[in-house]
């Protein structure tokens, strides 16, 4: 144990809190993770597949596309539905392992931890060292470092947002709005400056404040658990009383020494020992800290542990409960409905509406039928990776009874993941007119033969 070690968390004049450092198997587990999460995050928008970038959500232009699946703007209930496959997927997470979200994957957590606390390490020292600097009055020492440290802060809040922004707006454009001059991309400058101004609000100085004041998970988790969820927990049956409580008649004394060690290595400043609470993240950083302690004092490790209020109460785990079983139903139906619609929608997505002008033209030549001519837009979107040329046409049935598509090209050109917005004409004769009305189809086929099909009404002249 360390002698100079504060007894308790403390906060510096600034109002930050400086956790000890702490090592073990969990801590190892959880930077490994971070650094796979922070992997991740930089080099998702510059992996392509089929051309395309990885993950964009080009909200401007109602384009989406997420590992080659390409989404638009009508398709917002398939992006209702993965949100809410998500979100359950979450609360199943939370109902048996606790808050593991908040402790591994949460990007306040990620950010914090993986990075602006290792910045600040690294510069200011242990956290010994980084109490007795903010301590100290104004000097030359004191400025050099603050200095240093928030210049490191904003060249990371830097490239966090330029790679936040990517996928919003995508590589290809933030690579030339970086190259030019602010005053012609200024909508993504003003939101490049928001967003760093954000990060080095929220990581470097609201820090674990954000958990417990603003964040509403950790008031969802009282709802979401129950007693055979994991937390972290202290096994006070064993720990108490503590060394300098007194102990009953008869009572041994606990295996707590009563180090605050948990204490000082909180992210939030908790005493786990007062039981489970909305403040814990579930970082164990107090697990591998008093599994060290233990070490030293030849105990069994253990004393504070991933484990459920039921077990700590000596009863059996429930793996299969009515909660869990809930959410993860809910979940893999969620999932199931957004898997059947994306298989079974179409490679071509067709709307159809007239254009302005007259709704009709009535054509009129000597010796000949009448014949009425509707002038109608498409948009045509490819939802696929590849090109597409897709023919125009009416149905056979109705081509035999003289009904034809006029356009200036057939088949239309359709690039990959592109919407293209198609005039033609549909002439037919005046004779199939029934109080000025007459059903249509047109046919939209593919060059690999797939066919989607389009029911609407021709007006002419009312007779």
């Amino acid at each position: 144990m360390n002698a100079e070690a504060p007894p308790s968390p403390e906060r510096s004049r600034f109002g930050f809190l400086h956790p000890a450092d702490v090592r073990g198997v969990w801590n190892r587990r959880r930077q490994g993770v971070f650094a796979v999460l922070l992997l991740v995050y930089l080099l998702l928008p510059w992996l392509k597949i089929g051309g395309q970038q990885a993950v964009l959500l080009d909200i401007v232009h109602r384009r989406f596309t997420i590992f080659g699946l390409a989404l638009w703007a009508h398709d917002a209930p398939k992006l209702f539905l993965l949100l809410a496959a998500s979100a359950f997927a979450l609360c199943f997470a939370t109902a048996l392992w606790g808050r593991v979200w908040c402790g591994y994957a949460c990007p306040q957590t990620v950010f914090v931890t993986a990075v602006f606390r290792r910045i600040e390490r690294a510069i200011e020292g242990n956290h010994l060292a980084r109490l007795r600097l903010d301590g100290q009055r104004l000097s030359t020492e004191w400025l050099l470092k603050k200095a240093l440290k928030w210049l490191a802060f904003l060249a990371v809040a830097l490239v966090l947002a330029h790679s936040f922004l990517a996928y919003f707006v995508g590589t290809e454009r933030l690579k030339v709005a970086v190259l030019q001059d602010p005053a012609a991309n200024w909508t993504l400058f003003v939101a490049m400056v928001l967003i760093t101004t954000f990060v080095l609000v929220d990581f470097a100085w609201m820090r674990e404040r954000l958990c417990f004041t603003l964040c509403p998970y950790g008031r969802f988790q009282t709802v979401l658990m129950d007693r055979h969820s994991k937390a972290i927990v202290y096994d006070e049956t064993r720990g108490e009383p503590r060394r300098g409580a007194p102990a009953a008649a008869g009572w041994a004394q606990g295996d707590c020494v009563a180090c605050d060690r948990c204490v000082q290595v909180c992210p939030t400043g908790i005493d786990i020992r007062q039981g489970v609470q909305m403040e814990c993240i579930a970082c164990t950083a107090c697990v591998d800290a008093c599994d060290e302690v233990m070490v030293k004092l030849a105990k069994p490790k253990g004393l504070i542990r991933y484990d459920t209020e039921a077990g700590l109460a000596g009863e059996p785990h429930r793996t299969v409960r009515p909660r869990p079983a809930l959410y993860l139903g809910l979940t893999a139906a969620f999932a199931g409905v957004l898997a059947a619609l994306l298989v079974l929608r179409s490679d071509l997505d067709v709307v159809t509406f007239r254009a302005g002008g007259a709704p009709y033209q009535e054509i009129r030549a000597e010796g000949a039928e009448p014949l009425v001519t509707n002038h109608l837009r498409f948009d045509l979107t490819n939802r696929t990776a590849r090109d597409l040329q897709v023919r125009i046409d009416v149905s056979d049935e109705l081509r035999a009874q003289g009904m034809a598509v006029v356009t200036a090209a057939n088949p239309v050109a359709l690039p990959a993941r592109k919407e293209v917005r198609a005039d033609l004409f549909v002439k037919f004769p005046k004779a199939r007119l029934d109080f000025g009305k007459t059903p249509a189809r047109l046919t939209f086929t593919t060059g690999e033969g797939r066919v989607e099909t389009v029911d609407l009404t021709l007006v002419g002249p009312y007779q």
